[in-house]
């Protein structure tokens, strides 16, 4: 997802990526309002200032007149007071605005990729995804939260301080541009490549955050395989290049605000001294060089703060083209415009002629030429040796891949033509590997139905015989797992994941060998449930013990990608070889 010319391209395009935000704005019209009416009282406020201690100078101090010190003193009150409450209520809103834009952002972010299909996260970290939700979304937030507001306030107060400058003294005026254009040109160059420095540094983080991601969650068998040490000494090594990465952009960043405070309070001292000289010569009063040296400080302020702005820009419309790669990626698995709807009623499956590869793999046909159908109503077992296809077939009922030829039908409808959402909700699967989430056992059971109601969990879990472990627990459904289920063990895992498809009540359910990991009596008894549930639905179960064999209607063996054999259990021993084979192999001690 990181594009190698994301550094070196041209700043016009690199802040194009900016334009994603508007529609995230855009809906905050009225706030946005707010904010720029608090912004100009503000800046007015704040160009009052000058205007009031030149009157103070020239027409107090210098005429010794009290009631004219007095009025502009109050004056002065008045303009830091429109200043103070205008800059505050701007803060405010724009505070907020950038809080909530960024978490629309978020949650937009968040929908796209739940919803991306398995391509995207074959090539895709999950520590990635995760450093742009976090740490790109709060350079975004910094740049709506303030970056913005500020650059605005800034070039008024730059547009109003060159014309004040402009009718205060003409002949200054000049050098003050002058000086402005000195200040600019350096700062921008520095700040391109703050801009390129900030990418590196942020990829960095998005590189330390993937690789703990990933051995944080697969602690176990880190430490299963004593890689501790290792694991440490890599995260410490991507530690240690992120800092690198955001020490040089501190460098280039320290460099920056040293050039520009030197630059402007040079520029400053040199308009004061000449300024002097004209007080000195008659041309200029002391309250006209206070007021001129005010704006001027105003405006060489606000140049550099636009070059430093112009810095942050960059920066965020790094971060913005890393958030907008997510929201513009686009599944690979779409629905239809107008889907067909399944008829609710047991469901038929047929496979006609597919063929498949995966992407990451295009040149490997898992599937080659598969056909075959099961009735509504039927059980079959699904068996081969590794790599033959059988979990392919479940991910493709699911459409988390569509074949590259021919049809996958379910209810005699090809997937295709069919609602995701819908399908999805239509098909129970247990998978062999189980995920349990951080939450409750219900919360884990009800997990594939709108609302949890308790009856129905309890019968599920009772169907899986789930509920037999977890009616010991002190506080019974509403016990916590722990992360990941921690707490459990595997057979409780696998009857939770059992009782998750169940309390769908699906017209098809889909069992990835769902009783791999319990003991015998369990298996038993889940074996004693599935049959039960398995009446007025179909079932396609992939299968490696005897026991799930020997309940199926049928068996298919899959071999290289094709159906080789199809049958009963007896029928398949006595006439299929490879059947014969697997069953010796994988059966044996079953078997006795």
């Amino acid at each position: 997802m990181n594009s190698p010319e994301a550094n070196t391209r041209p700043a016009s395009r690199q802040l194009g990526s900016l334009r994603a935000l508007r529609p995230f704005v855009a809906r905050y019209r009225l706030q946005i309002s707010l904010a720029a009416i608090f912004l100009i009282v503000s800046a007015a406020g704040a160009l009052a200032i000058p205007v009031a201690v030149g009157q103070v100078i020239d027409r107090g101090f210098m005429a010794d007149d009290l009631a004219h010190i007095n009025r502009w003193f109050w004056l002065l009150f008045a303009a830091a007071a429109m200043m103070a409450i205008g800059g505050g209520l701007r803060f405010y809103w724009v505070s907020w605005l950038g809080q909530r834009v960024v978490a629309d952002i978020r949650k937009r972010v968040y929908e796209r990729v739940l919803a991306m299909s398995p391509e995207f996260f074959a090539t895709t970290r999950t520590g990635e995804v995760l450093s742009r939700l976090n740490t790109d979304t709060t350079l975004v937030e910094t740049l709506v939260g303030s970056t913005v507001s500020f650059g605005i306030r800034n070039l008024l107060m730059l547009v109003a301080s060159a014309i004040a400058l402009t009718l205060t003294a003409p002949n200054l005026a000049g050098v003050i541009a002058g000086l402005i254009a000195i200040i600019v040109v350096p700062v921008v160059l520095i700040g391109r490549w703050v801009r390129k420095l900030s990418r590196s540094a942020q990829d960095r983080v998005a590189d330390f955050s993937a690789l703990g991601d990933e051995s944080i969650n697969a602690v176990q068998t880190v430490q299963a395989f004593a890689q501790e040490t290792r694991e440490t000494e890599r995260f410490g090594q991507a530690v240690e290049d992120a800092f690198l990465a955001a020490r040089n952009r501190i460098r280039a960043s320290t460099l920056l605000i040293v050039l520009i405070i030197l630059v402007t309070f040079g520029a400053v001292t040199f308009v004061l001294w000449l300024g002097a000289r004209l007080v000195l010569a008659g041309d200029m009063t002391p309250g006209q060089l206070g007021q001129f040296v005010m704006y001027a400080a105003i405006a060489a302020g606000s140049t550099a703060s636009l070059s430093e702005i112009w810095s942050q820009l960059q920066r965020a419309a790094g971060a913005m083209e890393r958030i907008a790669e997510l929201l513009e990626s686009r599944s690979a698995i779409q629905g239809p415009d107008e889907p067909r709807i399944l008829p609710d009623q047991p469901l038929s499956v047929r496979f006609d002629h597919v063929r498949f590869a995966y992407p990451v793999r295009p040149d490997e046909a898992v599937l080659r030429d598969l056909s075959f159908s099961i009735p509504a109503g039927e059980t079959v077992a699904i068996v081969g040796p590794s790599g033959a296809g059988k979990s392919t077939l479940f991910q493709l009922l699911l459409r988390f891949y569509d074949p590259e030829q021919g049809r996958v039908e379910i209810g005699g409808i090809d997937v295709r033509e069919l609602d995701l959402v819908a399908l999805r909700r239509t098909l129970g699967l247990v998978p062999q590997d189980v995920v349990v989430f951080s939450g409750s056992a219900a919360d884990n059971i009800a997990y594939g139905i709108e609302s949890g109601d308790m009856n129905h969990i309890q019968a599920a879990a009772r169907a899986a015989h789930a509920d037999e472990f977890i009616a010991r627990w002190p506080d019974g459904y509403d016990t916590f797992l722990g992360e990941k289920g921690m707490r459990l063990s595997g057979g409780q895992r696998q009857r939770i994941a059992i009782a998750r498809a169940l309390v769908k009540q699906p017209p098809l359910l889909l069992l990835d060998e769902a009783t791999a990991s319990l003991d015998a009596e369990s298996e038993r008894l889940v074996q004693e449930a599935l049959n039960e549930v398995s009446r007025d639905r179909t079932v396609l179960v992939i299968a490696h013990r005897l026991a799930t064999v020997r309940r199926a209607d049928r068996i298919l063996v899959l071999d290289q990608g094709e159906v080789v054999a199809d049958g009963t259990h007896e029928e398949l021993v006595r006439d299929n070889p490879l059947y014969a084979r697997l069953a010796r192999l994988q059966f044996v001690d079953e078997c006795g």
